[in-house]
């Protein structure tokens, strides 16, 4: 059996189902709109939370997570054809890569996605569970006082690269070397935040059951 081509097949799954833009597909059959046209403009979990309200923006958020989760979960039926327990996370790592840049880079919605922090949640949660129990803390003691977003999932991010070398303690390369990178990522997406929150132009995050979808509805 040809394993290789077979991985080489799921790395394009994976980033063809994080392709799937679930905001905005959600968006434009239950609301007609595209939801890149209102709140931040950005395709992603929060911003559906905001336009969508509580219910349709968890389960965008959820769906979002999944889409990491299942790219990484492809690997496991290459299992027993890597050459060592290193060379099968490269692959899962640079499966859930794949379905990140699907989600920032959608190939169904025209490019123009999101900013990938709920994919990279399911990412995380598939491969460093007890690291994404501590960032979720980091996150929480965040947002909760402030409700930004953004400056919340950004903590988060700049500590998992610390839980994971010091608290996983991992000694793969691999897995040290994404955490390095989502903790540049994270922050270099979230750069337009970054001006507004210096410039106290951030919006902070209101839960309601009902969003700004809603009300144009009835208007």
């Amino acid at each position: 059996m040809n394993w290789e081509l077979y991985k080489l097949a799921a790395l394009i799954a994976a980033y063809v189902l994080g392709s799937i833009p679930t905001s905005v597909w959600f968006g434009k059959i239950f609301y007609k709109i595209d939801l890149r046209d209102y709140g931040s403009g950005n395709a992603g979990a929060t911003n559906a939370l905001r336009v969508f309200g509580n219910k349709a923006g968890a389960l965008v958020l959820l769906l979002d997570a999944l889409k990491g989760f299942g790219a990484i979960s492809l690997s496991y039926f290459f299992v027993g054809s890597f050459a060592s327990e290193n060379f099968m996370v490269i692959y899962q790592l640079i499966l859930g890569s794949m379905a990140l840049i699907g989600h920032v880079f959608p190939l169904f919605a025209h490019f123009r996605g999101g900013k990938g922090i709920a994919t990279l949640v399911g990412i995380a949660v598939a491969m460093f569970p007890l690291a994404v129990l501590i960032c979720l803390t980091v996150f929480l003691a965040v947002f909760l006082p402030t409700r930004y977003v953004s400056l919340g999932s950004m903590s988060a991010a700049i500590a998992f690269p610390l839980v994971v070398f010091f608290v996983l303690q991992s000694n793969l390369t691999a897995e040290i070397i994404f955490a390095i990178a989502v903790a540049v990522f994270v922050p270099f997406t979230h750069i337009k935040n970054i001006k507004r929150l210096l410039k106290g132009e951030e919006n902070k995050l209101v839960f309601r059951k009902k969003g700004l979808a809603d009300s144009m509805n009835k208007a």
